[in-house]
């Protein structure tokens, strides 16, 4: 690679020559300015609408309920503002930064978390036939049950190898594991709480749509 001879890099590197010598060869370099910060942030928005949009229409298709789709869209979205929040937080005060990685991490958390929701979900269809009469709420509550342990044990399972990357590895994937770190803990929570408490209400508050509907037909 060629030794910059102007700007800040060449700044740096004259400062660094005249305290160690010259530099023979640079083995790697890597700068991210503005220009290429927004072409990060318009490629991650860009893959996380065309990402919720085939996530949407497939679980639709699959489980032939659209509003499934929608709250596994929903808690989705919880992951992403929770990473993004944490890291507009830690950069604020200890100036963690985004890198090239973070498009790649934040498709990682994107899709373990629909892997987790779509594990409760799958339990939720079979269990609608198993329990066929029963409340929503009941039935869901049924399926988290059942597929608790698995969520846990996949989640504690990846974020122990998450975790020694993070204190053992390369600084230069810290920041990418620390995002896959917080996009863990906060898909395996949205896809308890958030995925199924939102598709238990979306069906109370159609039932109840329903019953107000038929009450008023019949006057």
């Amino acid at each position: 690679m060629v030794l910059p001879t102007t700007g800040k890099l060449a700044d740096l590197r004259f400062a660094l020559e005249d305290a160690f010598g010259p530099i023979d060869e640079v083995r790697q370099e890597a700068n991210i300015g503005p220009l290429i910060s927004n072409e990060i942030a318009q490629q991650a928005l860009l893959l996380l609408v065309l990402g919720s949009a085939g996530i949407l229409g497939w679980m639709t298709f699959r489980f032939a309920d659209f509003r499934m789709g929608m709250s596994a869209i929903a808690a989705l979205l919880h992951d992403v503002i929770v990473v993004l929040g944490v890291f507009a937080i830690l950069g604020t005060f200890i100036g963690l930064e985004i890198d090239a990685l973070f498009v790649t991490a934040m498709l990682t958390v994107i899709g373990f978390s629909v892997h987790d929701t779509i594990v409760v979900f799958d339990r939720v269809r079979e269990n609608r036939i198993r329990h066929a009469g029963e409340p929503m709420a009941a039935i869901v509550n049924h399926s988290l049950l059942q597929t608790l342990g698995r969520s846990l044990n996949t989640s504690i399972t990846v974020g122990m190898v998450l975790l020694a990357l993070l204190l053992f590895g390369s600084d230069a994937i810290r920041s990418f594991v620390f995002a896959m770190v917080v996009g863990i803990i906060s898909g395996t929570y949205s896809s308890i709480f958030n995925a199924s408490m939102i598709l238990v209400t979306w069906h109370e508050w159609d039932e109840r749509r329903r019953q107000a509907q038929f009450a008023t037909a019949r006057r």
